[in-house]
């Protein structure tokens, strides 16, 4: 079995635990069946590097928790068929950030840098939350492969 290509990177100097988030990444493509030679890049980052990346990329003014960088635009394959395989792209994560959304629900810096991680991946494999629909189908997704893993591990 072919290992996938994930790489995670901590820029900020951080607590958080990257084999977890690698981890995390390889129970989604399996789940989803992302082809394992799809590359995918994690990056933790600074509360300045992600001010830069909100403000010059996404054009919302200050900093944010995640910002996803989708690069061949993949989406989830089947059991039958994987998707890909290609270039997924990149989570940018900022644990400073995201550490007053953790408090506020009730999850550690890991746990919430874990979720993070989901949203963002989900993000690059086209899902969004624009309208009530999306948001549901999404955040539902997302739960269900944050308890699978959980369960898993």
């Amino acid at each position: 079995m072919t290992l996938p290509s994930i790489s995670v990177d901590d820029d900020a100097g951080s607590p958080i635990d990257l084999n977890a988030l690698s981890d995390l990444a390889g129970h989604v493509y399996s789940t989803l069946h992302i082809h394992p030679d799809s590359e995918l890049g994690i990056t933790l980052v600074d509360i300045d590097r992600i001010t830069t990346l909100h403000e010059d990329w996404m054009n919302e003014p200050g900093p944010t928790d995640v910002v996803s960088f989708p690069i061949d635009e993949l989406v989830p394959g089947t059991s039958e068929a994987l998707s890909g395989p290609g270039m997924l792209g990149d989570v940018v994560i900022c644990p400073e950030f995201a550490q007053g959304d953790a408090a506020a629900a009730k999850r550690s810096l890991d746990e919430h840098v874990q979720f993070l991680t989901v949203h963002g991946l989900l993000h690059l494999l086209g899902y969004d939350h624009a309208t009530e629909e999306e948001y549901a189908r999404m955040f539902a997704l997302q739960d269900e492969l944050l308890d699978s893993w959980g369960a898993a591990r």
